[in-house]
């Protein structure tokens, strides 16, 4: 199929570097999001503003794409199946790996069932069933989340396993969240997280970036560094573990899977992302082939592309007000800076990143 252009559900800055990595390929863009002044509507060459929703926007976007695909995972599935239902097949990646990565429930259950080892986890609905979970466990702390739409530590709370019916900040998350699923995770003694980002084109074929370390700030990744110093064994497991995932959902098009390393030396998944990932954004600057042009090379019906490193690289987000000295960066030596177009600067904001680039090591 020859695609000359790609539909974007959601304006961010992920679709914004997907939308200038298809400019590079002579694919042009268009971008349905409800947002105004989006990142990614900046550099687009259309931008619809509708609601995920709106059929009639659907149907112009349907209309205009040979393709679509999605640069976050909380897109309804009705979106996804209204678009197949206007043209077979157009949204990559499918609806199984989009399903999987929008319930932490379904996530973890779909993980566990492909022999990929998560920490503990239970539904739960009353502080009650919260006790019986954890005592069961003999933990002594658990994380409670929602089970649909956080992300960067929304909708999450740590606590500890004693006093449970006394603690007012779990009833106040209770209060706050009534209604709402809930999953018990047992608390991990982790030394370090690590990422993989793969992406499978249509004849089955693979690139993989990865494993990368992480660190986060306030629960927002902060640094990307890669590679990750950890031995071959865990970053061959890593690999692997992502490898398999993209290969049970018959990808087309970029995850990325999230895991913890613990101080056993055991291997966790975290979290998957059916899309390129804030840890993958160094292959901009560090790579013959980004994970953004993957991305758009897969969605397109493209092969997957050589996975080059030329430079090892460390990566920062710039992150509220932090972008208010990204000056600093213009004359850096080895310093590639990015910035989103987002005109207000918000505590907690994703506003730009740097990328330092490194002399690779042999």
């Amino acid at each position: 199929m020859s695609v000359r252009t790609l539909g974007i559900l959601g304006g961010g800055q992920l679709g914004r570097m997907s939308v200038m990595a298809a400019a590079r390929l002579g694919i042009r863009c268009v971008v349905l999001t409800p947002d105004e002044d989006s990142p990614a509507s900046h550099v687009a060459w259309r931008t619809l503003r509708a609601p995920y929703e709106d059929r009639a926007a659907l149907t112009e976007l349907a209309g205009m794409c040979e393709a679509v695909s999605y640069e976050f995972e909380n897109i309804p599935i009705s979106t996804v199946d209204t678009l197949n239902s206007l043209k077979a097949g157009i949204v990559r990646p499918g609806r199984k790996l989009l399903e999987a990565s929008q319930n932490r429930l379904v996530e973890k259950a779909f993980l566990n069932s492909l022999n990929i080892e998560t920490a503990r986890w239970a539904s739960a609905d009353t502080v009650e069933e919260i006790e019986s979970i954890v005592n069961g466990w003999k933990s002594q702390s658990f994380v409670l989340k929602t089970a649909r739409f956080g992300y960067d530590g929304k909708g999450q709370i740590f606590c500890d396993a004693a006093g449970l019916k006394d603690n007012p900040v779990l009833a106040d998350f209770m209060k706050a969240h009534a209604g709402s699923e809930l999953i018990v995770e047992d608390a991990i003694d982790f030394i370090d997280e690590i990422s993989v980002i793969v992406a499978r084109d249509v004849h089955g074929a693979m690139a993989v970036y990865g494993p990368m370390l992480n660190e986060h700030r306030n629960h927002i990744l902060y640094k990307t560094t890669v590679p990750a110093p950890h031995n071959l064994e865990i970053c061959a497991q890593a690999v692997q573990k992502a490898k398999a995932l993209a290969e049970a959902v018959g990808l087309v098009g970029v995850l990325t899977l999230e895991m913890f390393v613990t101080r056993g030396g055991r291997l966790l998944a975290n979290e998957i992302a059916p899309r390129t990932h804030n840890s993958g954004h160094w292959t901009i600057d560090a790579c013959a082939v980004s994970q953004f042009e993957q991305h758009v090379r897969t969605v397109c019906g493209l092969p997957v592309g050589p996975v080059f490193a030329h430079s090892d690289a460390e990566m920062i987000n710039l992150i509220g007000p932090d972008v208010l000295s990204s000056d600093q960066y213009l004359s850096q030596k080895n310093a590639c800076l990015h910035l989103y177009g987002k005109q207000d600067v918000r505590e907690g904001r994703k506003m730009g990143h740097v990328t330092f680039l490194k002399e690779k090591k042999q």
